[in-house]
């Protein structure tokens, strides 16, 4: 069943001027705006969060992939280099002691057969110092490279070193020279001499940088790319929220039977299913709401209606009895003057049912035109007798025109009027000012003011801050009628404690 869409009006138009927009009025300013701009909003961080992924993949996998390249690369050069170099010292037949020149020969041979590419050999053989440069030791070499090769100079496999100096990259190896006792077969025995061969990664370290920018450089194409499956993915999943969003504005502005489509099995159709369940119960629930409340409007009505003629009979039957009431015996008079009382109150409570059952089918009408706002004020307070300085002291501002509906703000203030002194305590102040393109009317008390648990409650129908109290002077709808009266006129109505003592109640109307 569709909800009433005709009779939801649009929350801008019933803002009147001067008066603070509501915040309904507010929402749908800013629904009329269209969506708001979000910097990180639900697809920023949805694309963010992918591009992040994407980047933590590609940066791992980089940092794997160089790490093994590096490796491969230094290995295989540390290999053919010092397996190269192993081979050459290996066969040498070394006559001790040793001859420098002839080791200088030596020296400068092996250094010429160097791969993979060309070595600076250095030879050391207790303090004789040989090389196949012009220095006759390097500096690259380490102490701990020559503990190493002096440690066990028996072992032909050597030792080797990458070491950085000044920023070059160097491969350094140290083969100890050995000779064995028998041929081949026999054990080999140091003869204190090493040779030390030193050798340049600078092609190496250049090809793992020159990598390195390669995988720099792919990675930016492919975060530039895995935009593309973000935006899709975060597009796929932000489609069920602006369904659901769209949804929500719908039904709050009182289209009930708005539903979603939903397609899928996932966690986001199945919150469209609940959603589309949720909304067709409270569908179902306004509507009976709205059926209940209808039929209690129309029963207060009618009821209003069938009481007007029987009440109208028995007031002008009750109003002879007032004036005969002095003849007759006391408890007579008494109970004669009680029925004349009660038949007031209840033709006063059933005009009040009538007024509220107008304003609640929008048929309250208003006939607004320019008057003095302090004329009207005293013709109200003279109309009910009001005019003791002891009870009501008005402090009225003169000259102010506003555009009104005389009777409506007669009502107003003669129920507020009438409130202050049932409720509160004498003298009673009413004052009526214009401030900022309004029409300001206070009207405050002497009493004990309100309570704060009472004060959301004083313009609700029927409230009485003491239940204990079932019998009031009033009807329990004046507040009521005074609020839908102020609302009409565009304007507020506010009540509060005065800090001196006494309830206030302000009135502000547009002029």
């Amino acid at each position: 069943m569709s909800p009433d869409r005709d009779t939801v009006r649009d929350t801008d138009q019933d803002v009147a001027p001067g008066a603070e927009p509501t915040p309904d009025a507010r929402r749908a300013r800013r629904r009329a705006r269209g969506p708001r701009l979000r910097p990180f909003g639900l697809r920023t961080r949805l694309v963010l969060a992918f591009l992040l992924v994407a980047a933590v993949g590609c940066g791992t996998t980089a940092a794997l992939t160089y790490r093994a390249a590096r490796n491969a690369i230094l290995e295989q050069t540390q290999d053919t280099a010092v397996s190269a170099f192993r081979d050459q010292i290996d066969p040498l037949v070394i006559s001790l002691p040793v001859n420098p020149a002839s080791l200088r020969e030596t020296v400068l041979a092996i250094a010429r057969q160097g791969k993979p590419r060309p070595w600076r050999v250095y030879a050391e053989y207790g303090t004789v110092r040989v090389s196949s440069t012009d220095r006759p030791t390097s500096s690259v070499i380490t102490p701990a490279l020559r503990a190493r090769a002096q440690a066990r100079p028996a072992t032909p496999h050597g030792s080797f070193q990458r070491v950085v100096k000044s920023g070059t990259p160097y491969l350094t190896m140290a083969v100890p020279a050995v000779f064995r006792t028998h041929a081949s077969q026999g054990t080999a025995q140091p003869t204190g001499l090493v040779f030390y061969a030193v050798m340049e990664l600078d092609e190496e370290e250049a090809n793992i940088e020159a990598m390195v920018t390669a995988a720099r450089d792919g990675a930016l194409p492919a975060l530039a790319v895995a935009l593309i499956p973000a935006l899709i993915a975060s597009r796929g999943v932000l489609r069920p929220v602006r369904e659901l969003r769209h949804a929500a504005h719908s039904m709050g502005r009182g289209r009930l039977d708005t539903r979603i489509h939903a397609k899928g099995s996932d966690e986001l159709a199945d919150l469209a299913r609940t959603f589309n369940e949720s909304a067709a119960e409270l569908e179902r629930s306004v509507a009976e709401l709205r059926n209940a409340e209808a039929r209690a409007r129309r029963f207060a009505s009618d009821v209003s209606h069938e009481l007007r003629t029987p009440l109208a009979g028995m007031l002008a039957v009750t109003e002879v009895l007032d004036e005969d009431a002095g003849g007759l015996d006391s408890d007579t008079a008494r109970a004669v003057r009680l029925i004349s009382a009660e038949t007031g109150k209840l033709a006063v409570l059933v005009e009040d049912l009538m007024e509220i059952s107008r304003f609640d089918a929008r048929a309250a009408e208003l006939h607004t035109d320019e008057v003095d706002a302090a004329d009207c004020v005293r013709k109200t307070l003279q109309h009910r007798h009001w005019t003791d300085p002891e009870q009501v002291v008005p402090y009225l501002g003169e000259g102010i025109r506003a555009r009104l509906d005389p009777r409506r703000f007669d009502v107003v203030v003669a129920n507020l009027v009438g409130n202050a002194l049932r409720h509160g305590a004498a003298p009673v102040t009413v004052r009526l000012y214009a401030e900022g393109g309004e029409l300001v009317t206070e009207v405050a008390d002497r009493g004990p003011g309100i309570h704060p648990d009472v004060l959301p409650h004083v313009f609700d129908r029927f409230y009485k801050a003491d239940q204990a109290r079932t019998r009031s002077a009033g009807s329990g709808l004046g507040l009521a009628i005074t609020l839908e009266n102020v609302r009409l006129h565009g304007g507020t109505v506010r009540a509060a404690n005065h800090p001196a003592g006494g309830a206030v109640f302000t009135v502000r109307m547009p002029l």
